[in-house]
């Protein structure tokens, strides 16, 4: 598989048959229309979707999006939304969505014999002005979602390491490795704040996930 940052949350991710994109909302990417194209979004902020995606199927016939139910457009042949909690098949790729700590979903996408978590918003989001329910809260939240993931072997695992949460940046990504322990581990979220996920691959360490480390817009990672 070739993956590619594109910025912030966004990446794509090319296999023998398909290119998948994920949480695109602005950088400049190369759609592979020799692949059959799948487009997912986790939710509707605006750093996570931007609606000039859907002006690709005006050109692109063999493409489809997978969006978050929050985003309102209207479902047709190409375009499905998505509750948390749901399966779909698109092709022979198979789309299971999960929660959010946040608003929207978390998607586990299994594609040429490859299972692909995609975090969307689902994080660890400890803010240091949180008062003491609201960091119980966000603690018992996460985990339970973890719990759900953590039954299935995850390839490729993106998940947040948003430098905004200062010290607590790493929590959630470092729980998720603990728990899930994907083979590898994508970092997102981070605003091209690249010294971010320098720190997080020198300082999380686990023999069962190997941590890549994005240092550029439109670095090109094969696994």
């Amino acid at each position: 598989m070739k993956i590619e940052y594109i910025y912030h949350s966004g990446f794509t991710v090319e296999t023998d048959n398909y290119f998948l994109v994920f949480d695109y909302y602005k950088g400049k990417l190369n759609l592979k229309e020799n692949r059959k194209i799948i487009v997912f979004s986790s939710h509707g902020h605006g750093d996570h979707f931007n609606a000039e995606v859907l002006e690709w199927k005006k050109e692109i016939q063999n493409i489809q999006y997978v969006l978050s139910s929050d985003i309102k457009v209207e479902p047709d042949s190409n375009i499905h939304l998505m509750e948390p909690y749901e399966s779909l098949k698109i092709y022979d790729v198979s789309i299971h969505s999960f929660g959010s700590t946040d608003i929207g979903l978390s998607f586990l996408v299994n594609v040429d014999g490859k299972n692909i978590f995609f975090a969307g918003d689902l994080n660890w989001w400890l803010w240091p002005e949180d008062t003491e329910e609201e960091k119980e809260t966000m603690e018992r939240d996460l985990k339970e979602e973890i719990e759900k993931i953590k039954k299935y072997d995850i390839d490729i695992g993106f998940f947040p390491v948003d430098p905004r949460l200062r010290e607590n940046y790493s929590l959630g990504g470092k729980y998720f490795i603990e728990q899930v322990k994907p083979k590898y581990f994508v970092p997102i979220h981070f605003w091209n704040k690249f010294s971010t996920t320098k720190a997080f691959a020198q300082n999380i360490k686990d023999p069962d996930t190997k941590i890549i480390e994005i240092y550029r817009e439109n670095q090109i990672v094969e696994i």
